[in-house]
């Protein structure tokens, strides 16, 4: 693609940070030619409207657009948006920054550096340095959830390959996670509140338990973003299901009702029948 002869690189550019949004890293270019965030972004890209659509739905031609601009590779800046995540994982990227890491927290120039981590549902710990992140402005405590921070990571590890990576596994994580939100039936409860009681609670039994001390609520399938305290329980249950297989998924069946359990065995009978086509695929390979 050529490049139009009056969008010239900036001259001055300033260097982004590690894993820093792309969003952040316009906004302080914006601070530092004394303009606006959205003023610099449609000196890049007058068609967009916001910095949110930058960071999430770049075309290549855009890319490479806005890759001159700053005198920086695209595939470089293509890195410091989500363009890369499948529609199906980004349910679980938050409209704002949600946590932080102690350690990695930068400003520029009194200006904070957002990182892309800060918006990943799916993630527990810093993805630069592995330290645990904190929810922002937030004064959390220990998670009620430590006994399953191994499984916890592993989900996180699934979901982040996933997401960022495209690996498959026999089925996608980020499903699972939609499922183990789901309303459930909870037995030996009378006058249960089914808002209050989800599938993610038979495999993490402690999660009713620690439901029934919060007044919050557990969001739900289409949103599945839970604050930093209640993240570890869904992380460890997405992992404890990927490795049970499929009968865990029929056995979750057996705790739900009319039409959300009619919708569950509808998505499960879905999910078993693309794990056959997938494995009866790798075997016709080997052979």
């Amino acid at each position: 693609m050529k490049t139009n002869s009056c969008e010239r690189p900036l001259p001055v550019r300033l260097a982004p940070y590690a894993d820093e949004l792309l969003s952040s890293w316009i906004a302080r270019h914006a601070a530092f030619y004394a303009i606006s965030p959205l003023a610099m972004l449609h000196h890049c890209l007058p068609e967009l409207l916001s910095l949110r659509a930058a960071d999430l739905n770049l075309t290549e031609d855009q890319v490479v657009r806005i890759a001159h601009i700053f005198s920086i590779e695209p595939t470089t800046l293509r890195r410091m948006t989500f363009s890369n995540i499948p529609q199906s994982s980004r349910r679980m990227i938050a409209s704002e920054p949600r946590q932080s890491c102690s350690t990695c927290r930068r400003t520029a120039d009194g200006l904070p550096v957002i990182l892309r981590s800060q918006f990943l549902g799916w993630r527990i710990t810093c993805q630069l340095c592995g330290g645990t992140l904190q929810t922002i402005g937030g004064n959390d405590g220990p998670t009620p959830f430590g006994g399953y921070h191994h499984a916890a990571l592993m989900g996180e590890e699934m979901l982040d390959n996933e997401a960022e990576h495209g690996i498959p596994n026999w089925v996608s994580p980020n499903e699972i996670a939609r499922l183990l939100l789901m309303r459930r039936v909870p037995k030996s409860v009378p006058g249960y509140e089914p808002s209050g009681y989800r599938l993610l609670g038979v495999i993490i039994p402690d999660l009713d338990d620690v439901m029934q001390m919060k007044t919050s609520k557990l969001p739900s399938p289409a949103s599945p973003i839970l604050p930093m305290y209640l993240r570890p329980a869904l992380l460890a249950g997405v992992a404890i299901v990927q490795h049970a297989g499929p009968e865990m998924l029929r056995m979750l069946s057996g705790h739900m009702m009319g039409e959300n359990k009619a919708r569950f065995d509808s998505a499960i009978e879905e999910i078993v029948d693309c794990s056959r086509q997938s494995l009866g695929s790798s075997q016709l390979h080997l052979i």
